[in-house]
């Protein structure tokens, strides 16, 4: 039988031959790092794929009368509760949080079929607009309700990466409905590499009695990390003296077999954990992985003597293991949390959770507080900033509050909810928490109040060029420098930590390669004069710090040339707020 050859776009030859059909791939290792991740695609992909870049920028505006705490206390408490669509309070967020929130939890809408909801997106096409508008809202016989589902999560989940630091992670509740959507583009926006953990919660014992089939028991908890950064908080408990049931010097103890067995058993796994140590007979002695070949040592034990190793021989082969004793006062043994959450509440517990809080019932499929609390136990830092973007009964606040009051934490949280329940049900439940809640239990400390405060926030009206152009709603100084820094460089600060015209050049931030300056006041009669331009005197003194500058103004008296001899890079506003190359 002849060769027959099939070429693939992706570089490969795929070569068949005669009987019994031997298959090989040429090429394959040459191209193997050149192969597409595949993707999810769906109807409006193409619309919102950039979606999240064209989102305008909003102000967070205080409202003092429905924060918690003294004024002064609640913006130094770092706390935020956000009312308004949270895509653009994600985009209102990036100014200052760009890469510094340490764990994201979200429960977005499962897709049901059962929920009604809108998709109200403002994308830039009319096409997808008149699709959504015939096609809303969204039910169980809308054939198209998994595609508007990710029109929706995608450019959410973009800004929520962005939002996210390098050592932090997302954890998603989902269901059967759209888990392995999710999944799929999950993989496509923070890398299947990313990929963390699946976790299966039951969140319910029983019932069921509305499943056709089988009674669903359980949700999901997707787990993403941003980088190899991440780590998980690891439980640390007390070691039981049952575990070391023998004896050895008068000591109670127990054997671990020095040799590694099961996955990466091998030499080559941890080549600097092959070396020999000797055995009883005085031979060298190497380790060996379950199926004779050179294998690797479990762990490098505490020393080599016959007080830490104990031989024992089997089949005429030497065996060490290596003897770990009991102490009551340092022994401590770290715990991996299993994918499975079996005792950390149900939606029969949130319920009660709202009842003892509210008195009743508020809202439907609400989280337990013992579940958002694991989570964030295992996976933000005690000093951490946690984001959820669809707070509902804002138990993930709770969560925070009584993790810091257990651990001695300071955790801070950031809810956003869009809905009109945002003061009444979302920012009330955080602020009874704090206060205390009469109907708890004696013993729960929940009775007294967790303490804190937050600021509550509404979005403000969109910077706008047409509009700065007028002289309608002009941002504050450090509102629009606080959004140009993160434009122009990707770096975020608070706006609190004193970021304001410094001198006569407008410096308002200084990086260690880059100083930034905004020549600017909210008022359309200084932009039109003389002052708001950059003039050659200010040239002079910027470039005598010796560092390139940006320097934002409405206009300059000079020549770019002249500046770039002076490194620095001038950008003209309102039109040039966008970020630099």
């Amino acid at each position: 039988m002849g060769h027959a050859t099939v070429s693939f776009t992706a570089g490969f030859v795929l070569r068949v031959s005669g009987a019994p059909y031997s298959l090989s791939v040429i090429g394959y290792d040459s191209f193997l790092e050149d192969i597409p991740m595949p993707t999810l695609d769906f109807k409006g992909k193409q619309h919102v794929y950039a979606h999240h870049l064209t989102v305008p920028y909003r102000s967070l505006v205080r409202e003092v009368e429905r924060s918690e705490g003294d004024d002064t206390d609640a913006a130094a408490d770092g706390n935020l509760i956000i009312h308004g669509d949270n895509l653009h309070a994600l985009k209102a967020l990036l100014p200052r949080y760009a890469g510094k929130v340490n764990c994201i939890y979200i429960d977005p809408l499962y897709n049901t079929g059962n929920e009604g909801w809108r998709y109200n997106d403002n994308v830039n096409s009319s096409l997808m607009r008149e699709w959504l508008v015939a096609n809303s809202p969204v039910d169980g016989e809308d054939l198209e309700r998994h595609d508007k589902w990710l029109c929706m999560m995608w450019p959410r989940l973009h800004l929520l990466r962005e939002l996210l630091s390098n050592d932090g992670a997302i954890f998603v509740s989902i269901d059967d409905h759209e888990q392995h959507h999710l999944r799929m583009l999950m993989d496509e926006i923070f890398g299947d590499d990313n990929f963390v953990a699946n976790i299966t919660w039951r969140k319910k014992a029983g019932g069921g009695q509305d499943s056709k089939y089988l009674a669903r028991e359980h949700d999901y908890i997707l787990c993403y990390r941003k980088s190899q950064d991440f780590s998980i908080n690891f439980r640390s408990v007390q070691v039981s003296e049952s575990e070391f049931r023998k004896t050895k010097n008068g000591r109670r103890c127990k054997f671990i077999k020095l040799e590694k067995w099961g996955s990466g058993a091998y030499r080559t796994d941890r080549p600097t954990l092959f070396y020999p140590i000797k055995d009883p007979d005085g031979n060298d002695f190497y380790p060996q992985a379950p199926n004779g070949q050179e294998g690797r040592w479990r762990t490098r034990p505490e020393a080599l003597d016959d007080d830490h190793i104990y031989w024992e021989k089997r089949n005429g082969r030497w065996t060490p293991h290596e003897v770990k004793y009991f102490d009551e006062a340092t022994k401590v043994k770290t715990i991996k949390e299993r994918t499975v959450f079996y005792d950390m509440g149900t939606t029969t517990d949130a319920a009660k959770e709202q009842r003892m809080i509210f008195g009743n019932k508020v809202l439907d499929n609400s989280k337990p507080v013992d579940l958002i609390y694991r989570i964030l136990a295992i996976g933000s830092p005690k000093d951490g900033v946690i984001l959820d973007s669809f707070a509902g009964s804002g138990t993930t606040a709770h969560a925070v509050l009584a993790l810091n009051s257990e651990d001695g934490g300071n955790r801070k949280f950031i809810l956003v909810e869009c809905e009109d329940y945002a003061d009444t049900i979302t920012a009330e439940r955080v602020r009874r928490v704090i206060e205390g809640v009469p109907k708890a239990k004696d013993d729960d400390i929940l009775k007294e109040g967790l303490g804190g405060s937050f600021t509550y926030c509404t979005l403000g009206k969109a910077i706008d060029v047409e509009e700065m152009l007028n002289g309608k709603n002009l941002p504050e100084y450090s509102e629009l420098a606080s959004y140009l820094l993160y434009t122009a460089s990707g770096l975020s600060f608070d706006k609190s930590e004193g970021m304001q015209a410094q001198t006569d050049e407008g410096l308002f931030w200084s990086g260690d390669d880059v100083d930034y300056y905004l020549l600017y006041r909210p008022d359309i009669e200084w932009l039109r004069s003389n002052e708001a331009l950059l003039n050659e005197g200010q040239v002079w003194r910027i470039s005598e710090r010796g560092k390139k500058a940006v320097v934002f103004a409405a206009g300059k008296h000079m020549g770019q040339h002249f500046l770039t001899d002076k490194g620095i890079t001038f950008c003209q506003i309102p039109y040039e707020m966008h970020r630099l190359g």
